[in-house]
């Protein structure tokens, strides 16, 4: 990647109401967890987009200790389910690559593709970036104490549900 964001990306991203300058690239505002979206040029009239997002491990966002197994099997439903990104978007966009690695205490999140309206794009990545945080909290295994910004997000689904219930099934 170059460190100049081609200026059609740049002036989406800059009107974009979900998006704020950061340093190389754009930080989404819609979510709690760390997005942060980049793009290049390419050799066709397509341009490329890399979006990050950042969330805790489970076992960093609870209070006590969470069983290896339980760890590996949430991060694996949660890789797989990211492949479903593109099915929130009503945008035909095609992901050149999605992948979720461990970064200390944090699951990493980075989806790449190339997009050939400028405009719509910063559409694409918040759908991209709200997936991922719909997905982590859809995804937290019951039982467990959350806290942190996990515990703030559990909290809002709960009082948004109704019944004070919270809703959905673990990943």
């Amino acid at each position: 990647m170059t460190d100049a964001i081609p200026e059609r990306a740049e002036r989406a991203f800059e009107g974009h109401d979900a998006f704020e300058r950061d340093g190389d690239g754009f930080r989404v505002t819609t979510t709690r967890f760390d997005g942060h979206v980049t793009a290049e040029e390419t050799d066709g009239w397509a341009l490329s987009y890399w979006l990050v997002v950042r969330t805790p491990m489970l076992s960093s966002a609870v209070d006590g200790d969470v069983g290896e197994a339980v760890e590996d099997g949430w991060f694996d439903t949660f890789e797989r389910r990211l492949e479903d990104a593109p099915s929130v978007t009503r945008a035909d966009v095609a992901l050149d690559d999605v992948t979720l690695a461990e970064d200390g205490d944090e699951a990493v999140a980075t989806f790449a593709f190339e997009f050939g309206n400028a405009d719509r794009a910063p559409d694409v990545a918040k759908a991209f970036a709200e997936y991922v945080e719909g997905t982590y909290v859809e995804g937290v295994v019951p039982g467990y104490e959350y806290e942190g910004v996990v515990a703030d997000l559990l909290g809002k689904a709960a009082s948004q549900g109704g019944d004070g219930t919270r809703g959905g099934t673990p990943l």
